[in-house]
């Protein structure tokens, strides 16, 4: 804890620390009122269900896109645009009274303009502190990203169901704009410049560190997805014992996060903690009852923050300072394409024979292939106890695949 206390005494970093979470918390709030604002205009969680999909799928496909594009236009500008199309359409999709098709297309240029704040923070931060205090600023920031799916759930369901779901969007305006706008403003977004990339666009996918940070994160944000719909499958589609024990599973993310997430990376950092995670995900099949749920889920938790801090370190560590926002662009649509696949196999189980624990299983096993991957391919991972997360100089040559 020490550690992180001098990080946040390093001059701008616990301001953009805040300026980004506030930029991000809509992020843990548009998928629900979407979903319970689609719905209670159209009647049809189908419906409601595929403009979700829209908005998946306009993230994955433009995240690799906008991210690179800060290398040519700067970080401002493109922050700026994708902030003001994705405010535009999420107003349209709150106050329009449309065809599904048309809220199909809104929700896909929403996904598509979600500003890509989490390539841009994670770069940024490879130019505020030395080496030696990057992996722990990446855990740091995994840890307090969790406030996030804690808190932003429990927000906006309460004001959809007190004040109406048109409400609820407009909140998710307003802090997305107002939020972008902290952040965006910030001094550390206008002093750190991208170079422009002298690669072809996806030639950091033959990077075998940020292919396998993309393939784990797709495996371990496809356990998450599992272990989501499993919970609210298993708690009355939702009620409160599924967002306490969602929150718990947070929880658990945040205080692993803190405690353990600054520990050294090696080779072997990343198949440590997804153990702890397989565990954790493991033991919830084995009994169907909220407290043995939310204390495995807790457990499970201990290593998510410290994971996700190895493959922000990972990607950063694997690339010349140039390609970064390109590299986490690719990694966040590993991730996105993994929830959607990690949902669809839960939503598949929990509908068949096997119920909710078969879906539990699921989560494991997403996991389980993500340690597999981390274990078999241990050696093609940095080695981050010595040189620490800072890119490579855009003078070195990388090794690619191929």
């Amino acid at each position: 804890m020490a550690g992180y206390r001098e990080l946040l005494r390093t001059p701008g970093v616990a301001r953009i620390i805040a300026a980004q979470l506030t930029a991000r918390f809509p992020n843990g709030m548009i998928s629900l009122v979407i979903l319970l604002h689609i719905e209670g205009i159209t009647g049809s969680y189908g419906a409601a269900g595929i403009v979700l999909a829209a908005v998946s799928i306009g993230q994955a496909l433009a995240g690799p896109v906008t991210s690179r594009w800060m290398g040519r236009w700067g970080m401002r500008r493109v922050l700026t645009l994708t902030t003001v199309v994705a405010a535009a359409s999420l107003t349209a999709i709150a106050l329009l009274v449309v065809p599904v098709p048309v809220y199909i297309v809104l929700g896909f240029i929403a996904g598509a303009a979600t500003p890509p704040i989490v390539a841009a923070v994670r770069t940024i931060y490879a130019k505020m502190v030395n080496s030696t205090q990057l992996t722990a600023l990446y855990s740091l920031d995994a840890s307090l990203q969790e406030f996030i799916w804690i808190l932003a759930p429990v927000l906006i369901t309460f004001v959809a169901t007190q004040a109406g779901t048109v409400v609820g969007l407009m909140l998710v305006v307003v802090i997305l704009v107002a939020g972008g706008a902290w952040f965006i403003l910030s001094p550390e977004v206008g002093r750190v410049r991208i170079p422009r990339s002298k690669r072809s666009f996806g030639t950091v996918l033959t990077r075998p560190p940020i292919l396998l940070a993309t393939v784990i994160g797709f495996l371990l944000i496809g356990s998450f997805a599992a272990v989501e719909a499993s919970v609210v499958a298993t708690f009355d589609h939702g009620g409160l014992e599924a967002g306490l024990v969602l929150a718990v599973f947070s929880i658990g993310s945040l205080a692993g996060g803190l405690t353990f997430g600054h520990l050294p990376m090696g080779r072997w950092a990343m198949a440590r903690r997804l153990t702890v995670v397989a565990i954790g995900l493991a033991l919830t099949a084995l009994w169907v009852n909220v407290w043995w749920i939310g204390a495995t889920l807790f457990v499970a938790g201990i290593g998510i923050a410290p994971a996700l801090a190895v493959l922000s370190a990972v990607t950063t560590a694997s690339v010349k300072f140039s390609d970064t926002a390109e590299a986490f662009g690719w990694v966040g649509t590993g991730q996105l394409i993994g929830a959607a696949a990690g949902s669809a196999v839960a939503g598949i189980l929990i509908d068949g024979p096997g119920g909710v624990t078969a879906a539990y299983t699921s989560a494991a096993a997403f996991c389980a292939l993500g340690l597999l991957v981390a274990i078999v391919f241990a050696r093609g991972l940095p080695d981050l106890r010595v040189r620490g997360a800072s890119p490579i100089p855009d003078t070195e040559p990388v090794t690619t695949i191929g």
